[in-house]
């Protein structure tokens, strides 16, 4: 079921009878899959409910101005407008809520979102690109208040782009920019900052974005009076509103309730956002939240007899019935009729939402009995693993944690014994786990033929008198190459645009390429991120530049939980390969120098993250990304803008490999491992070293995430027998992080003679001054000393004590 989007001028009244009920039908059909949702929840049957009741018609009027090829980024309210726009079914809306893993059963995540978590599906099976403008487009949900907006702003953007840029193939993203992107967000969350920097972007970018707040009063259990100012977001932000002084926002206030003022507003705000290009903000008021924000509590508990009785009244589905009685479009005991037999469309189709996910469970519950039965039969301690049998067979509605818990347990039973039945036992487990563990982590990173490690490696090179030029020459120079290459490709940041950025990596290349493709933006590194999300995810090859590395903690909450989890959270059916630009480490003072990588690391899993050691690897690495359908972060050497480098004669051409460590100096006593700037370091502490007798190898570890899949590191180890990481990050950070892979990974600890060793950054952040940096960070005289310590421990004699 879903609502017509086409509104005519002209409608017969049967037609517009036929559509008010269609509507009518649309709100009570969610409404009961809200409610009987919250039942399956408190019966054990689903995790956790949060639903869009109450939310209903204002929806329906949004479906209706929601055209093909426009996107939505909201939140976990938005069931109504999902089943508007024929993108969920009955079916499918409970299958979400039991966590089906089924893609074809639960579309919007597989089961790895809780329910009211809405995508549609941008990449067929392979990865390749659908035609997003053959269908409407809901961007993949995330949690985090507010987290859903710098998205937006970007998906707003592409349409701009598409509308003004000349040169892309718009073939399946774009007709003229004609796009709309739609977002929604709570009353409440509109008090986080992210709201704020969102909607101020789009004001100076004026973009095609309408936002509609869904206001309720309440967040979880706080008022209004605790969440904004004056109680009204629309009444402090109409200073936005654009006048014949200057451009910003249309603003619209609307009941929740007002089944025709809703209709006329969206229509209103989609031909406005459409046709110019304004951004608009939809404040729709006086809605109702009929079961409270979520199954963990009662909204009885903090709402008065008051508030309540209002709530009954002004339930949007109730002032809509009673609309559509008083006006004579159908009768109380027809709408009854429709209402009862709605009510059971909803349990049949929970019903067969349940058997669909428990079905295929207990079908693997029973080849686990049987396999355990063969054991059983065989064992001197079958009445052990009967128990367990049985255990498991009771169960009427298992899960797979069942399933493995019952049958791995059984497993330490027979542990002594040899048999052919305890060998199948064995490989049915593994079998069964190997089958079963992709469903809850695949797709971390692209599977598709384009992904970044399928890459080959072209190397740079170079004339005989190739000359030796600035750094950021060869970047700037890769960068023109680049964007002639690809009329999609655009790159935006703080200074990025006119100066040519900070370290005029982009010198000159605003006035070649315009102002939409090489652009300045605002000190809001969140939606600088939020632009390049939204973009890749319309087709856009956008490189968003965070100025230095310290600054990307302003966006690694959007780093963390949008990008980094697009593939897995639609389990490969959406994808951002957004390249975020970045440049750190080395300088000095606590807020340009700091290395965070130990952090990011950790938040950022799914996004590549690349620190060349200088400009031509850099280069390579935006040469490699752009062949990709991948998300990076490319950390480019603060000091190293300036420093000497050979200019390829391949300019835009050579790439370099991800995942990939490359060995720059042969040694035998010690493999030391590091990358960026700190390499720098160890090649001069290498030298020295030299002099004494102590040979090092050097490897630059270059990609951290993917780190060495080739895992030469352990190669150098088995040759050397002995590790040092250095690194300027905090002790436990990088350094932990790549020590971690090479012994446990690569299980390089079979080869040592000597304890690995990691040598790091001081604890806090580094003072000012060069004096700051020389006592803070890892120096020559560190590295040489902590060398010189691993190899006087193995070999006193010839290195005695230093100091």
């Amino acid at each position: 079921m879903k609502t017509n989007p086409d509104i005519k001028t002209e409608i017969t009244f049967q037609d517009f009878k036929s559509e008010v009920i269609n509507d009518y039908k649309l709100a009570v059909t969610s409404r009961e899959c809200s409610l009987l949702g919250r039942r399956e929840v408190l019966t054990g049957k689903a995790k956790f409910g949060i639903f869009g009741d109450g939310k209903e018609i204002p929806q329906i009027a949004w479906a209706k101005a929601f055209q093909n090829g426009d996107f939505r980024s909201g939140y976990y309210r938005d069931q109504t407008f999902m089943m508007a726009i024929g993108e969920l079914s009955i079916e499918q809306f409970f299958a979400g809520l039991y966590a089906n893993t089924d893609l074809e059963q639960e579309p919007m995540s597989a089961g790895r979102q809780m329910g009211g978590h809405f995508a549609t599906h941008s990449l067929d099976d392979k990865g390749n690109w659908k035609d997003l403008t053959a269908q409407k487009n809901s961007s993949a949900d995330i949690s985090p208040t507010a987290g859903q907006m710098p998205r937006l702003l970007g998906l707003a953007q592409a349409s701009k782009i598409y509308r003004n840029v000349k040169g892309i193939d718009t073939t399946g993203f774009s007709k003229n920019g004609d796009e709309v992107a739609w977002g929604t967000i709570g009353n409440a969350s509109t008090s986080e900052g992210l709201f704020f920097e969102t909607i101020n972007a789009a004001g100076v970018l004026q973009v095609p974005m309408v936002i509609s707040i869904w206001d309720d009063e309440y967040g979880i259990s706080v008022h209004a009076r605790h969440q904004t100012t004056k109680e009204n977001i629309s009444e402090i932000l109409k200073g936005f509103q654009r006048d014949e002084n200057g451009k910003g926002y249309e603003i619209f206030r609307v009941n929740g309730w007002n089944y025709p003022e809703l209709i006329d507003v969206y229509q209103r705000a989609s031909q406005l956002a459409r046709k110019e290009h304004v951004p608009v903000m939809i404040h729709v008021m006086e809605l109702t939240q009929p079961q409270g924000h979520s199954t963990s509590g009662s909204h009885e508990r903090y709402k008065d007899k008051d508030r309540l009785a209002w709530e009954a009244e002004y339930d949007c589905n109730a002032q809509m019935r009673a609309w559509i009685i008083d006006n004579n479009i159908a009768s109380e005991e027809e709408l009854k009729t429709l209402e009862k037999d709605i009510k059971k469309e909803v349990r049949d189709g929970k019903k067969a939402a349940w058997s669909a996910f428990i079905n295929p469970i207990i079908k693997e519950r029973d080849e686990a009995i049987n396999i355990l039965d063969k054991l059983i039969s065989t064992s001197p301690n079958g009445v052990f693993i009967t128990k367990l049998r049985n255990d498991l067979a009771a169960i009427d509605e298992p899960l797979r944690k069942d399933i493995l818990s019952h049958t791995r347990q059984a497993l330490r039973y027979v542990v002594s014994e040899s048999s052919t039945e305890k060998s199948e036992f064995q490989d049915w487990i593994n079998g069964y786990i190997n089958r079963m563990q992709p469903k809850y982590s695949s797709h971390l990173h692209s599977v598709s033929h384009q992904k970044a490690i399928n890459q080959t490696e072209v190397l740079p090179t170079y004339d005989a008198d190739a000359k030796e030029v600035d750094g950021r020459i060869v970047l700037r120079d890769n960068f023109e190459a680049l964007f002639n290459a690809y009329p999609e490709t655009l790159v935006f940041g703080e200074d990025t645009g006119h100066i040519g950025d900070v370290n005029q990596g982009l010198e000159g290349l605003q006035e070649k390429f315009g102002e939409l493709r090489v652009a300045d933006t605002g000190i809001r590194e969140a939606t600088i991120l939020g632009q390049g999300i939204g973009m890749a995810m319309r087709g856009l090859r956008p490189i968003a530049e965070i100025q230095y590395l310290d600054y990307i903690l302003y966006a690694i909450q959007i780093m963390s939980d949008d990008l980094a989890t697009v593939q897995y959270r639609t389990k490969g059916r959406q994808k951002a390969p957004v390249i975020v630009r970045t440049r750190g480490h080395r300088l000095e003072g606590i807020w340009h120098s700091g290395s965070q990588m130990g952090g990011i690391l950790n938040l950022i899993r799914g996004i590549h993250v690349l620190v060349p050691r200088n400009m031509t690897k850099a280069a390579g690495f935006y040469n490699t990304l752009l062949e990709s359908d991948e998300p990076a972060l490319i950390v480019e050497c603060l000091n190293g803008y300036r420093l000497k480098e050979k200019r390829p004669n391949n300019i835009g051409e050579f790439k370099t490999p991800i995942g990939v460590v490359e060995t720059l100096k042969e040694g035998e006593d010690i493999t030391l491992v590091s990358y960026g700037s700190t390499l720098r370091l160890v090649e001069q502490a290498a030298k020295e070293l030299m002099q004494l007798g102590i040979d090092a190898e050097i490897i630059d570890v270059q990609s951290l995430l993917p780190f060495d899949l080739n895992h030469d590191i352990v190669k150098s180890v088995a040759k050397t027998n002995r590790l040092m990481v250095i690194d300027e990050d905090v002790k436990g950070g990088a350094s932990a992080f790549i020590l971690d892979q090479v012994l446990n990974v690569q299980n390089a600890y079979e080869f040592l003679d000597s304890a690995p060793r990691t040598l790091a950054a001081k604890a806090h952040r580094p003072a000012y001054g060069t004096d700051g940096d020389y006592f803070t960070k890892p120096s020559t005289e560190d590295i040489f000393e902590a060398v010189y310590a691993v190899m006087h421990e193995a070999n006193p004699k010839d290195f005695p004590k230093l100091r």
